[in-house]
């Protein structure tokens, strides 16, 4: 039997019977339909593989022109859809320019069971064969944004990071959801990914989603897919977030920054595994590995009402907490030197060390923007520095220069550590939000959206 939808559009009713009795015993769903106006709102609710589609409807009329109208039609909604038309009028002539208009096949009725089968078989395959590839450029797509963006492994030797890739060995394998709690700037991405890198779905895309970049009414086209025409701009059918990440893995960064709609509607796909396009009402299956993240305390918004407690329930059959780098006193130096080492490869420089007395300031400070900022610091000591040696004034780092700040201590909660550490990147940079957000590694509609939230 073909895993195949077929719709079989024909005004003859023994012809719809005769087709639905055989093909139900041949493919794994049939549909059919007397008349091509009923076309748009079978396609809005089905998912259709293969149209069979008569050529006359009008009575007495055999000259093919209404199939080769809706055989357009079709196409305009969907130019992937596996088109064979259907005539009781043999004519050459009219093949030829079905098949220059986008059709597949061309059979005659009444058909042989035998050579219907043979060209749905085909079809099918073909049809099989153009959602693999267009999948696949998807796929390549996100691929090369992936390599672009220069993943890194984790590095540490701290004792939580141990742990913590003592766990991630255990759940990597399974498709368990995880959600990742940990300050700005901690490596959280970097930890979804090593999820991914170790899972069964190694070889298939990961998909980052920053849900905090998201405008709220672009949530639902970004992360579902929308159809053509389902509002002002939707020019084509585009595939959402989870669709393109179908069979790998999809990562929501910021979870926490949604709003209880928007979580009722994430909730809603999480435990239908399907999805629904905008201006469409059939569902798609999607199977998808869960990562999730943020620096917020869920635990304390559930409490207070701001999150759905059966969303957190849904995300977090195993939670990480990332230490911040502040704790990971030995992991300091580590990781500068690996920085140092990728962006002296980057930047085609010569390898370099880092002095004594900038090691010791590294040590010595207090790491507000965590492994982010050890990061932006080193890449800009490799580009500054005109010696062998990192010192310290190519760090540019003064460990007193927040003394005036209030000391981050490891009791505080999460929001009021980013509270504080947006307020200090404002400071800094003079309200120059740009900066500020770039400092932090967020986007400019990011920070607005913190600096509305916390009052700043």
């Amino acid at each position: 039997m073909l895993d195949t939808t077929v719709l079989i559009i024909d005004d003859d009713d023994d012809i719809l019977l005769s087709a639905r009795l055989f093909l139900k015993q041949q493919v794994k769903t049939v549909i059919t339909c007397k008349s091509p106006k009923d076309i748009n709102v079978v396609l809005s609710k089905s998912e259709v593989d293969i149209i069979l589609l008569d050529m006359n409807y009008q009575k007495g009329a055999s000259d093919g022109r209404e199939g080769l109208y809706w055989l357009d039609h079709i196409l305009s909604i969907d130019k992937d859809y596996v088109v064979i038309l259907m005539t009781a009028f043999g004519n050459v002539e009219l093949a030829v320019k079905a098949i220059k208009n986008g059709a597949t096949d061309f059979i005659l009725k009444p058909w042989e069971n035998e050579k219907l089968f043979a060209t749905l078989s085909a079809a099918s395959k073909l049809r099989a064969s153009t959602r693999k590839v267009k999948k696949l450029e998807k796929i390549h797509s996100s691929l090369q944004k992936d390599l672009a963006r220069g993943f890194e492994n984790i590095v540490g030797q701290a004792e939580g990071i141990k742990l913590l890739q003592k766990t991630i060995s255990k759940v990597s394998p399974t498709d368990a959801n995880v959600l990742i709690l940990g300050e700005n700037g901690t490596g959280k991405q970097v930890f979804a990914y090593e999820i991914h890198r170790h899972s069964q779905r190694k070889n298939q895309v990961f998909m980052h989603v920053d849900l905090g970049s998201l405008n709220e009414n672009l949530f639902e086209s970004e992360l579902f897919g929308y159809t053509k025409g389902a509002f002002t701009d939707a020019r084509d059918d585009k595939p959402g977030r989870f669709e393109l990440a179908d069979g790998g893995t999809i990562f929501l960064d910021e979870i926490g920054n949604l709003t209880l709609p928007l979580q009722a509607k994430l909730l809603s796909v999480l435990q239908n595994r399907t999805v629904t396009r905008l201006g469409e009402s059939k569902e798609r299956k999607i199977n998808v590995r869960l990562i999730t993240a943020t620096n917020m305390p869920l635990h304390e918004m559930v409490a207070k009402n701001t999150f759905r407690q059966d969303l957190l329930f849904r995300i977090n059959t195993v939670e990480l907490l990332l230490p911040p780098l502040r704790q990971r006193g030995e992991d300091i130096l580590l990781l500068a030197n690996h920085f140092l080492q990728v962006f002296s490869n980057k930047y085609h420089k010569e390898s370099r060390k880092i002095s004594y007395k900038a090691a010791d300031v590294l040590l010595n400070y207090n790491w507000p923007g965590n492994v982010r900022e050890l990061q932006h610091v080193l890449e800009r000591a490799v580009i500054m520095s005109d010696g062998y040696e990192i010192n310290e004034h190519d760090l540019q780092l003064n460990p007193n220069r927040f003394s005036n700040q209030p000391a981050i201590h490891e009791e505080m909660a999460l929001g009021d550590m980013e509270k504080l550490m947006v307020q200090k990147a404002i400071d800094k940079h003079k309200g120059n939000i740009s900066r500020a957000a770039a400092e932090l590694g967020l986007t400019r509609a990011a920070l607005y959206r913190r600096i509305e939230k916390f009052g700043i």
